[in-house]
């Protein structure tokens, strides 16, 4: 059995959670290979180095600078969207054709599929969240989500069957394929019990340095002012599997699609300055290598290794991060205390951290609101993700899957 795995390219979440599919794949014996952008091949090239990968087409999501511009911007770039769907679902036609695919899989990828293989796609949004000056259009979200389903054989949902999970009202309403099945696969993460066992007994190769010139939009705002203030400068020659790191009060851990991320950056890098105690900042450039340098009280890196990321996110007093939904199946997995600070127009974000820290899993910080004191008021705060997780909804899935053929 051959099965190609496209992630959608809006963050790095939907790649990484669709590392333990694509292990779960692997254990039953399928020949997998990978739909990747350059904003997710380095990543993969690390945790699967040899896996195949296809270059599939990008979104080239950049939102807006303002969230309540959301709307507009979406108005906007309907046809850009379309356009990249008609391309999308012509290359997933191509790939089955010329190599042969029995199973695509999609993670959020709205066209990838093909009537001469068997299409999977994968949402944890059935319903896509709208402000409520918006709420009206709700209805056709879920309208267009569910004719978007219809189109793939079978819909997979990565949460819990019981309400409320970890999406709560995202996943467990709106959108539903008609006659096509869906099933509940629990929530995944690339710290799953199984995906760490293998990650730590890997020693990733160390992507070679980064040409400034050639490269300088993989550079983060921190990276670029480490090197131009000649501050420690740490190019990491030696494996990262060989460092140790302490306690840090504070990791935090910059994600998503540009403004927003390097806002976010900027906003963090301000606050712990001015905050007591040692700091590590992950900027998540897996494409810039792993590299690191110090400023004052914050540690930065570009990356981190996977089994690395655990140990760091694991003893931190605190973690400040987005509030995706991989994210968040992530530090419950991991059992962090987070603090999440919604990326500014993702409604999905909001409701989300909204929603986990009304049950007092999360402390919530407003974007615009981030800053030294809003984080010292979160430090009050006694919250921890909860682990629920049933990694047999997974495998029953792909051995599903599998007995097909």
């Amino acid at each position: 059995m051959k099965v190609l795995v496209a992630p959608l390219d809006w963050g790095l979440g939907h790649a990484t959670r669709c590392v333990p599919i694509i292990r779960e794949f692997l254990r039953a014996g399928a020949e997998v290979e990978l739909a990747v952008v350059k904003a997710n091949a380095s990543f993969y090239r690390e945790v699967f180095p040899e896996l195949r990968q296809r270059l599939a087409p990008s979104y080239n999501i950049v939102y807006p600078k303002h969230g309540y511009n959301m709307a507009l911007w979406l108005l906007k770039n309907s046809m850009h969207l379309n356009a990249v769907m008609r391309f999308e679902h012509h290359f997933a036609e191509e790939m089955v054709e010329r190599y042969g695919f029995d199973v695509l899989f999609s993670d959020n990828r709205f066209a990838f599929y093909s009537k001469r293989a068997y299409s999977i796609y994968m949402t944890h949004q059935r319903r896509i969240a709208f402000p409520k000056i918006f709420s009206a259009f709700e209805r056709l979200g879920v309208m267009w989500h569910s004719n978007v389903m219809r189109k793939f054989d079978e819909v997979w949902v990565p949460d819990l069957e019981f309400f409320p999970g970890y999406a709560g009202s995202l996943s467990h309403s709106g959108a539903t394929p008609g006659n096509k099945p869906m099933r509940f696969v629990g929530p995944l993460s690339r710290f799953s019990e199984n995906a760490m066992l293998v990650a730590r007994d890997k020693n990733p190769p160390i992507p070679k340095d980064v040409d400034l010139e050639r490269d300088v939009d993989l550079m983060s705002v921190s990276e670029f002012m480490a090197r131009t203030v000649n501050e420690k400068w740490n190019a990491a020659e030696a494996s990262p599997k060989s460092r140790d790191f302490s306690r840090f009060k504070v990791v935090a851990v910059v994600s998503g699609v540009e403004p927003a991320r390097t806002q976010f950056e900027l906003q963090l890098r301000e606050a712990l300055l001015k905050i007591p105690g040692r700091h590590m900042m992950i900027l998540g450039k897996p494409s810039a290598g792993y590299k690191t340098w110090t400023e004052q009280n914050i540690e930065f890196h570009t990356h981190l290794a996977t089994a690395e990321f655990a140990d760091v996110v694991q003893r931190a007093d605190y973690v400040v991060s987005r509030g995706g939904y991989s994210t968040v199946m992530d530090m419950a997995e991991l059992g962090a205390k987070c603090i999440f600070v919604p990326t500014p127009g993702q409604f999905e974000q909001i409701v989300l951290a909204h929603d986990l820290s009304k049950e007092g899993y999360a402390v919530e910080i407003k974007a615009e609101e981030l800053s030294a004191e809003t984080l010292a008021k979160a430090f009050e705060s006694c919250v921890k993700m909860p682990k629920w997780s049933n990694p047999n909804l997974l495998h029953m899935a792909i051995e599903s899957v599998v007995r097909k053929f």
